[in-house]
């Protein structure tokens, strides 16, 4: 918890079908405040947009729909799979996601908010987990993510295996954070063990203001 503002950050990330959006919403239900950075992504995106330009440049205008708004899919078909390509995205839209989170954490820490969540599937990429004081990752075994996302998305196997091998391990994610919330057996076990991290979460910065 920053001393100057006296707001408690916590990022949550982990692999695309684990359970991220479950596991937000028990913390929204227990009182922290939501930065969602798929939402930031989407919004800076929007058509006319300096992101969306730039990324014009990069990629061309192959990405765009008619109407001049941003073609999700073909930039995923380009970008998934591919290393280089997906490192040049990310140096175009990181600082405009980073800025903007920087934002809204200024804006509840104004409002004098006690906790807020960052979800970001890119936490770690983005190196937005500098602003974080501690990190909690939602991780399931390879099967039951891609039936999730599957599921989901309606994404083919081929496209699944892309996205997926464009993100960190399991291991990586049990090396670089504070809390691990693993996402194998039902959505209401899901639940509890969110709960549970909440509480401990809230307990420990109450302890905290009182010492």
């Amino acid at each position: 918890m920053s001393a100057e503002s006296d707001i408690a950050v916590i990022g949550l990330t982990g692999q695309s079908g684990a359970g991220k959006t479950t596991v937000c919403k028990v913390f929204a239900e227990n009182g922290f405040a939501i930065i969602n950075a798929d939402q930031i992504s989407r919004a800076i995106m929007d058509k006319d947009t300096p992101c969306l330009n730039e990324t014009v440049e990069c990629f061309g205008r192959v990405i765009l729909n008619e109407d001049g708004t941003l073609n999700r899919k073909m930039l995923g078909d380009i970008v998934f799979g591919c290393k280089e390509k997906l490192k040049q995205l990310n140096a175009i839209s990181y600082p405009y996601i980073t800025s903007e989170i920087l934002r809204l954490i200024n804006k509840y820490a104004a409002e004098n908010c006690k906790y807020v969540l960052l979800d970001a599937p890119t936490l770690f990429e983005s190196r937005a987990d500098d602003f974080c004081d501690l990190i909690i990752s939602v991780t399931a075994t390879e099967k039951n993510r891609a039936e999730r996302v599957a599921a989901r998305d309606g994404l083919t196997p081929e496209q699944i295996k892309a996205r997926f091998s464009s993100q960190h391990s399991e291991k990586f994610f049990i090396n670089h954070s504070d809390f691990i919330i693993k996402n194998n057996k039902s959505e209401e076990a899901l639940k509890e063990k969110a709960q549970e991290v909440a509480e401990k979460i809230k307990e420990y910065y109450n302890a905290e203001e009182t010492r």
